[in-house]
């Protein structure tokens, strides 16, 4: 199988697929993995759900399946879940997000402009 960009590795979905919730319901669920990796597709991609790759299914089940997951928690479970197995493994990960990066809001009016701040002291001896 070929992955794509932002697809899960094979030690990512390790960690996270017994976590997964699995109550059957009257249609058997389409492949947790591809689902899972059109979610990952739109979030660090950024494009709209609609616009998602053929291969990850349609996009109203990625999309369904993603809030469907966010209101009852389950997202919370599996990212915990991939931090531990990282750090297990000896490694140290870090999760950035819009919570944590903040522009200063002088910053965010600059229109694409630089400006250089040149001082010149004169020293002594």
């Amino acid at each position: 199988m070929a992955y794509g960009r932002y697809d899960l590795t094979e030690f990512e979905w390790k960690a996270i697929q017994p976590l997964l919730p699995n109550k059957p319901r009257g249609v058997p669920r389409v492949d947790d993995r591809r689902v899972l990796n059109g979610i990952f597709h739109h979030l660090r991609s950024g494009s709209p759900w609609a616009d998602l790759p053929e291969r990850y299914g349609p996009y109203t089940t990625v999309y369904n399946r993603f809030n469907r997951w966010r209101k009852v928690g389950v997202w919370d479970r599996l990212m915990n879940a991939v931090i531990a197995a990282y750090e297990a493994g000896g490694e140290k990960l870090q999760m950035i997000d819009s919570t944590s990066v903040r522009v200063h809001q002088q910053a965010a009016a600059q229109k694409n402009r630089v400006e250089t701040a040149v001082s010149v002291a004169r020293a002594e001896g």
